[in-house]
């Protein structure tokens, strides 16, 4: 009998910034005839998210601007990105768009949340998130 944790099955807990939230619902609805899968997993994931003011947005959770470090379990390998709307989108400096499947699937999930991912190439890959850093604790405009 072994008391390891296994990972949640349904989603876990999400929280968003009640100040982002309207550009995100709007990216979303603009996605609509672009990439309906996205838009709908996006505005899915806005539907079972705890809304709050700025001031009540807890430090340890991914939002918009946040840079988040989490781990591949199947690889062991730690990856550290930023996540931005579209328009600040930039690989070359992980700055990853909200608008992708990586980055709706970060969106909203705080330190410790374990998720599954399905890549590209139609991976199940199980995530965990191992740290935060909000803007005010980044060097976004300086050295990634």
């Amino acid at each position: 009998m072994t008391n390891a944790k296994k990972p949640q099955t349904r989603a876990p807990k999400i929280v968003i910034n009640e100040e982002e939230l309207a550009h995100i619902e709007a990216l979303a609805e603009g996605a609509m005839l672009r990439n309906p899968a996205l838009a709908d997993r996006l505005l899915e994931e806005l539907g079972r998210a705890r809304i709050v003011k700025p001031n009540k947005m807890p430090g340890d959770v991914v939002s918009i601007g946040s840079t988040v470090t989490y781990r591949d379990e199947a690889t062991g390998q730690n990856k550290t990105v930023t996540l931005v709307y579209p328009e600040h989108a930039d690989i070359m400096h992980q700055r990853i768009s909200l608008m992708t499947p990586i980055g709706v699937a970060l969106l909203g999930l705080s330190e410790g949340a374990a998720f599954y991912w399905d890549t590209r190439d139609n991976q199940r890959r199980l995530l965990t998130i191992i740290a935060v850093a909000q803007p005010s604790d980044t060097k976004i405009g300086g050295a990634l």
